[in-house]
This record gives C-alpha cells, sequence and structure tokens, in this order.
C-alpha cells in the first residue's frame, strides 16, 4: 500500500470568477433579503423602516418598479433620462449580511469539474446573495473558514462595492482541514454587528465530536446527535445571528456509482479505507447520509435555524430564486 500524497501539497484552483450579466444583476435587484429580528437601522427606500425619528441621507438610485413610493422618485433625473428612478437613503446604522464559505480541502471535489465544484457553486451562490444586499444598500461582509477562520473581507457597501466582492470570491482555493466550530467560534466572537449569515459547507469536518471519535465517513452510518460544529453555532446564536445553512454536495456524494474494490483517501486527513462498493454497501450509504440530513434538519430546526441541503448540479440560480424565497431568506 503507497502512503497517500499529503492533501495539502496541492491547493485547488481558485472557485472561478463570479461575472454576471446586466439581464441576471436586473433579477437580483428585483430581490431583498428577509430578517427575521427587528434591526436597528434599516434603508428607506427598499423596506419600510423600524426607527422612526432617525437622521437619514442619501445613498443611491435603484430603478422604479410597480409599487414603490411615488414620492422617492428623482423627478429631476426623470426630467433628463426620462426614466423613473427611486432615491435610496440610510438610517445611521444598517443591516450586515454575512456569508461564511468553508474553504476546506473537501470543497475541492470534484477537482475535474467546475460545473459541479463545491466551492466554485458556493462563489457563484455567494455572490449572488452579495450583490442582492449590495443593491438593497446593506453591508456585505465575507470569511472564509477551513481549520480556523481565515480569509475575511471586510464589510462593503454600495452597488460600486460589487467588482470587489466578486474578485475576492474567484480567488478563493479550497487548503487544509476542517475544524468549522473554532471558525464559527472566533466569528461569533469578533464580529460586532450581527445579521443574517448564510453558511456554504458540506459539513464533512474532519473534526469529530467527543461522543463519535470516528471519521465523517464513519458518521454516516451512525449519525451523531451533536454536530462537531454546534458550539460555534451555539455562540453565533447567543450574539443574534441568523443563521442559514447551505449544505452542498457534490452528485456523486449525493448518489455514488462506485463499484468492486476500492481505495478511498480523506482529501483533508489523507488516511485512507479500502471497501467493497455493491448495491448492499451504497444502500447502507444512501440510508447513512439520509439519516444524517434529517438529524442535521431537526438539530437545526429546534434552534429556528434554517437549513437547505442541495447538490451541485442543482443551478445556484434555482438556489437563489426558488429554494431560499421558498424558506424565506429572500423575497
Amino acid at each position: 500500500m503507497t502512503n497517500p500524497q499529503a492533501p495539502d501539497s496541492n491547493p485547488s484552483p481558485p472557485a472561478g470568477s463570479p461575472r454576471f450579466d446586466s439581464a441576471f444583476l436586473r433579477r437580483l435587484e428585483a430581490l431583498t433579503l428577509i430578517t427575521r429580528q427587528a434591526r436597528s437601522g434599516q434603508w428607506q427606500g427598499e423596506r419600510r423602516s423600524l426607527k422612526r425619528g432617525q437622521s437619514v441621507e442619501f445613498a443611491d438610485y435603484r430603478n422604479y418598479v410597480p409599487g414603490d413610493d411615488f414620492r422617492l422618485v428623482d423627478w429631476n433625473a426623470y426630467a433628463r433620462l426620462e426614466r423613473f428612478f427611486l432615491k435610496l437613503f440610510v438610517e445611521e446604522e444598517e443591516q450586515t449580511l454575512h456569508l461564511l464559505i468553508d474553504t476546506s480541502r473537501s470543497m475541492a471535489w470534484p477537482p475535474d469539474n467546475e460545473a459541479t465544484n463545491k466551492l466554485a457553486y458556493a462563489a457563484h451562490a455567494a455572490a449572488a446573495l452579495g450583490y442582492i444586499a449590495l443593491a438593497g444598500l446593506d453591508r456585505v461582509t465575507i470569511a472564509t473558514v477551513d481549520a480556523a477562520l481565515s480569509q475575511t473581507l471586510r464589510p462593503h457597501r454600495g452597488r460600486q462595492q460589487a467588482f470587489s466582492l466578486f474578485d475576492f470570491l474567484a480567488g478563493l482555493q479550497a487548503t487544509g482541514r476542517t475544524n468549522l466550530n473554532e471558525g464559527l467560534t472566533q466569528y461569533a466572537r469578533q464580529s460586532r454587528q450581527p445579521g443574517p449569515l448564510l453558511i456554504f459547507s458540506d459539513l464533512l469536518d474532519s473534526t469529530p465530536p467527543p461522543s463519535n471519535p470516528q471519521s465523517p465517513i464513519s458518521n454516516l452510518q451512525s449519525p451523531p446527535s451533536q454536530p462537531p460544529w454546534a458550539n460555534g453555532v451555539l455562540a453565533l446564536l447567543a450574539r443574534r445571528f441568523e443563521i442559514t445553512f447551505i449544505h452542498l454536495l457534490s452528485p456523486d456524494e449525493a448518489n455514488p456509482t462506485l463499484s468492486g474494490d476500492l481505495r478511498l483517501l480523506d482529501a483533508e486527513t489523507g488516511q485512507t479505507v479500502e471497501i467493497t462498493a455493491d448495491y448492499e454497501s451504497l444502500a447502507r450509504y444512501q440510508a447513512g447520509l439520509a439519516a444524517w440530513q434529517a438529524e442535521l434538519r431537526t438539530w437545526c430546526a429546534q434552534r429556528s435555524i434554517i437549513y437547505v441541503p442541495v447538490t451541485t448540479d442543482v443551478p445556484f440560480e434555482t438556489l437563489i430564486f426558488t429554494f431560499l424565497r421558498q424558506r424565506g431568506v429572500l423575497a
């Protein structure tokens, strides 16, 4: 048996540039983030303010859509351009959208197919969500997590910051091992302004819970009652973050078509396991995966966390325009 190559020796290629055409951006601009808690600061012209008597300042324009308040139309702009534009104003404080992306080694799968690569999928979906927030004049901040909290894009605001956000996401690489619990705990400790927080991860954490010291693959057969990242999530909830998990799996992880005697390599630890893939073993895998996701769904629901499992052969546009709207993240 040969020794496996060190998993961190060859970082994955960058996630790919999440650039969108103008028609797609206009579709994104029609969406808005939904917050489940009353925020201290809100943007006038995009959503109703929850504060009264607060000073406001002009911030940006957006296209008028039926139902908007005519009092916010810029008539000077209409006289020059013969198009309706809505004035947007900001109060002294505003909402921040937090996007956390798992950049551990397992997110590089599959390495030879960008169309279903988990990190590329996360980058494109995060870019779309970030643009929705920027167009709505919310702040956006992005952080990456592997063995700990890693890269961070400082808070951005305004549509003019979209290219900076896209460039940051395009440069992401999947390296290192997962310790989601440590990264989430660090983020809860250092973030000063809570808000909607979306976590993109395959949740294949190489740090097992103390009650079940096995590999993530073994955990599929006997799902732990407490996920290994539970304490980090609870720390975020204590800081009043509104958490949504986007649980990403590639098609061959969700529905493997392996057969025969195989040696599987853990992309993060370098450990190997020999299996015989046949109908019975694949059925056990599918049952374990279903049980794991059901337990995650229940654990999240008990804590008012939105859990959205998705395979990366589902277009990310479907995640944005259908799944997240159905779950009340967007409207």
